[in-house]
Parts: structure tokens; sequence; C-alpha cells
């Protein structure tokens, strides 16, 4: 058996450090609506303003980002995250977590404390109908739990079965839309974790309206388009929250930027790096590295371009791009990807393992490729930005980069819906892409690998690299962390060596304060935890 049991006690010294802060902080407060109610720890009010991605508050079905932001409020996880640390799970709603030498069978004892909103006491029982419920609803999230089997021995008891070893399930676990329900209001209200659950169920509009979870804040009104209301769970089983509401608006990042400025927002959350240089003291810019890593690919399929196919011409780009100029373009706070894996996950390169540009060498492949001179097309979507960066305006560096070293890059821009299916369909000679993680694990980038579904996109068939995708297997089903750390690091590095796929840059979150606002860490799983501000 793996245990994981250290960290029950690392969370509850967190806990611990959070109440002393709550009662400094209730001290001093500067409340910014002293006619809020709620059961929170005193009548404060928290705006925060985001470009809405939302089509639900139901956690058996949301997957945006502010989706799980907002169900991240209301349900809690069996597996959290320290803050923005996504090196390690920690304990919840479950007390510890032990996961078997074959990584199939995940234990997770469940604290004996904890209560959902209505009084009532979660249970195994709770954990394995939500379970069921996500799966069974074949919504976005629902791969999430492919080949497992919750079950509950006892009362306090909940035991993960997967098909294979899934040493990555304790980091899925975080994800908002496995937050726990009371499953018994919720089949109140027409939910169902029954197989038919996708069109049975009908317990989403229920959702919409109301919540069923054990956070720390409950459901007040919803909208889709303008605004989303949070009141404070008086009964809430931890440390009460410092705001007894939270309004959360959809606004455009412009209006972002001067309703922070004028306090009408504590919290802003879609500024562009850009956006936010300049802006006066009075406020506190936070500007942090995400999951979303920037790649280009050149298409591995001689039937689509005997050019991008070419080794040599591959080495050529691998060693022709300006890697620290794009940084540069994407802003403060983005970071360079020494591979595929974010920075932030297990398994991650050493920035020191990170391609170098090397002209001369780049000039060098390309004349051993026999490249004459075509025009090679690059494809990229014209009408997507992500964290406030073009994917225009890099494919334009692109171009003229490696029209430095004799490649003639023709830009082939296109709407999202068009260049969405090319890309996926694995037509495009040359692709700018970017990858956002499902889940904090590097499993995620298996997807990577020669027959896998993104490097089937850059025509990397099956049997292209049997020592790399070996390499695979092995990572996917080695339990031990340090171990498959390891083994992810040897993927990329063998990647950077001779894969289609030049990892560029993992662009920021920038995030804007008030000055009054105080405890904001920005976590790549559910964005903030409004809980955790002061």
């Amino acid at each position: 058996m793996v245990r994981h049991t250290k960290w029950l006690r690392r969370w509850s010294l967190v806990a611990t450090g959070a109440a002393v802060a709550l009662s400094l902080a209730a001290c001093g407060s500067d409340s910014s609506d002293d006619s809020s109610s709620g059961g929170g720890g005193g009548s404060k009010t928290l705006v925060v303003e985001n470009s809405f991605d939302l089509t639900t508050a139901d956690p058996g079905q949301v997957y945006e980002i502010t989706g799980g932001m907002i169900a991240h409020a209301m349900y809690e996880p069996l597996l959290g995250f320290d803050g923005g640390d996504l090196s390690t799970p920690v304990p919840v709603i479950a007390k510890s977590y032990e996961l078997s030498e074959d990584g199939k069978t995940l234990t997770l004892p469940l604290r004996d404390d904890v209560t959902f909103s209505d009084g009532t006491k979660l249970t195994s029982a709770d954990v394995v109908f939500s379970f069921n419920r996500v799966k069974n609803l074949k919504g976005n999230p629902s791969f999430l739990l492919d080949g497992v089997t919750p079950s509950a021995p006892d009362e306090n008891t909940v035991v993960l079965t997967s098909d294979k070893a899934n040493p990555g399930l304790p980091y899925i676990l975080s994800n908002p839309a496995l937050g726990i329900e009371n499953s018994k209001v919720v089949k109140e209200h027409g939910g169902t974790d029954a197989a038919d659950a996708d069109t049975t169920d009908k317990a989403g509009e229920w959702l919409n309206a109301n919540s069923a979870g054990s956070g720390p804040y409950v459901l007040k009104s919803f909208s889709t388009t303008s605004e989303v209301s949070l009141e404070a769970n008086g009964d809430y089983w931890g440390d009460a929250p410092t705001y007894s509401k939270v309004v959360v608006r959809n606004v455009t990042a412009d209006v972002q930027k001067l309703d922070v400025q004028k306090g009408q927002a504590q919290l802003v959350l879609d500024l562009a790096p850009a956006q936010a240089e300049g802006l006066p003291s009075s406020v506190e810019v936070h500007s942090d590295p995400t999951s979303n890593t920037f790649f280009l690919f050149s298409n591995d399929n001689p039937a689509i371009s005997e050019t991008t196919s070419n080794q040599d011409f591959q080495d050529a780009l691998r060693y022709g791009l300006d890697y620290d100029s794009l940084v540069e373009l994407a802003g403060e706070g983005s970071v360079r990807s020494p591979g595929i894996i974010p920075t932030l996950f297990v398994g991650a390169l050493d920035p020191s393992d990170a391609l170098a540009t090397d002209v001369d060498k780049a000039k060098a492949s390309l004349a051993a490729s026999g490249y004459d001179g075509e025009k090679v097309e690059l494809e990229y979507p014209s009408d997507l930005t992500k964290n406030g960066v073009s994917f225009g305006t890099v494919a334009q560096r692109i171009q003229a980069q490696l029209k430095e070293i004799g490649i003639d890059v023709e830009l082939v821009p296109s709407p999202i819906a068009t260049s969405l299916p090319n890309y996926r369909d694995g037509k495009e000679q040359l692709g700018l892409w970017l990858w956002g993680a499902d889940y904090p694990d590097p499993s995620d980038y298996l997807a990577f690998l020669p027959g896998q579904t993104v490097g089937l996109r850059a025509g990397w068939a099956a049997g292209a690299d049997p020592a790399l995708e070996a390499l695979g297997e092995q990572a996917a089903t080695t339990v031990d962390n340090d171990a498959r750390g390891q083994l992810y690091q040897q993927i990329q590095q063998q990647m950077n060596v001779e894969g289609p796929f030049m990892p560029l840059f993992q662009t920021a979150q920038v995030a804007v304060t008030t000055s009054s606002l105080s405890g904001f860490e920005y976590n790549p799983v559910w964005t903030v935890d409004f809980a955790s501000l002061k």
C-alpha cells in the first residue's frame, strides 16, 4: 500500500492557521456591504468579476472555468490541494487516502464531522451517489471517472476501484465536478445515479437555483449571462468564511479594469498581461502561470506533407524558434515550457531541459532536410485568445522567426469552428494550438504520444516510436510518485529530441485585487477559493 496520511496533519495545520487569520481579519474588518446577511463570519460582500463561460451550477455537469469556480464554493471534494500547490493532493472530506500497490484500489476514510448545508451528515453513500451520477449523466466531466467503480464498505469509508492502474486518480478527485452532493436532497428533486441518468435525471433545473453541498457557500441566485450570488452556509462544518455574500458578475475585461480601480469589484480575473500594466498602486496585480501550454507541431504524416514530416525539417523548427521572444510576447507572468507538461505538475522538466535556440544548428538541419523554399502552411484559430494571448500574434512572430532561418511560412488563420475540425482530423501541416489540463496530473499528457489523441492530430501514428510508447505505458501504470515523475521527465526529454511538438510557453492568469482584499491564491483547478479570501 502507498499511504498518504501525513497530509492530514498538514491540512489540520492549514485549518488552524486560517482560523487565526480570520480572527485577526474580523478585528480590522472594513465591510463593503453591511446590509448583506448570511451565516458566515461577518456581514461583508465580495464582488468578483469574470467573463463567464457558464452553463450550469449542477456539479454533475459542470466543467467550464467559471462553473468550476462557483461549484468549488458549494461542493467539497474528497481531496484537494493546499493553495496553488498542485504537487500533492491533500485530504478535504477524506481523512487520508491509500493507493494499493497495483494502483487499482484507492481507499479513503471520511471525516465524521462533515455536514451538508441542511445539517445532514455526509456519508460514504453520498459519495457513491455523487460519483455514479457524474458517470451516468454522461456529461462533460463523466470521463474523469472512466473505469472507476465507487463503493462504500461502511458509512465512513469509500473505495474506488479502477479497471487498470490509475495513479492519477487522487489528483482527479480535486475537480469541482467531483464535489459531493447531498444524495437525499438531490433525489427528492429528481436526481438519480442510475445507469440511465442521462435521460431520467431531472435535478439539473433545481440545482441551477439551489445547492445541496457541504461547502462554505450556498447558491442564492444563478444566471449564465449576468450574475451568480452565493451566501455563506450558516451551518458550515468548517471555519466560517470572512465574506458572508459573494457576487460573481459577468463583465468584459475592459470594464473589469475600470471597476477594480474604482473599488466596485474587489477581484477581477480576466485582464490580459498588457492590460494590467500601469495600474495604480491602489490595486495589486497577481500574475501566475496557468496549466495552458501553447505548442507548435510539424505534421509527422508524409501524406499531409513530405516537408513537415521530415525529421531534419522538424529539427530546423525546433532550434530555429526564439522561445524567449515568444514568452515575452505572452506577457508578464507567462513562463517558458521546458516540456509539454506544465511546470506546476509532477513530472515537469527542469528549465535547464528546455529547447535552446541555435540558429546555426537550425540552418544546418534545414539544409540536410532538402527543403527548397516551398511555402509551408501554419494554421491556427483566428478568433481565439487565451489569457489575453492572441494566436494570430504568436503565429506572426513564429513566421518572422522561421523566415530568418530560411523557411517560408504561409499563415492560414480561420475561425475555430473551421480550424478545430481540421486540427482534430490531423490535416494541418504546421499547427499552433494549446492544451489546457483536464486535471493536474501528467497522465493527462500521454495524449501527445504516438497513436494517442493529440499525437494523431500531429500525424504521429502508433508505432512511430516504440521505445517512447513503451515508456508511456510504464508511466501510466507506475504508482510511486517519484518514480513516475522521473518517467514523465524521460518522456519529455525524448520528445524534445525527436517529437513533432515544440512546447512554447504557459500563459499567465492575471488577477487584480483591491488593497482591502488579501489571501488571494490562484489555483488552476478551481481558479479561486472564495472562502480563503480575507
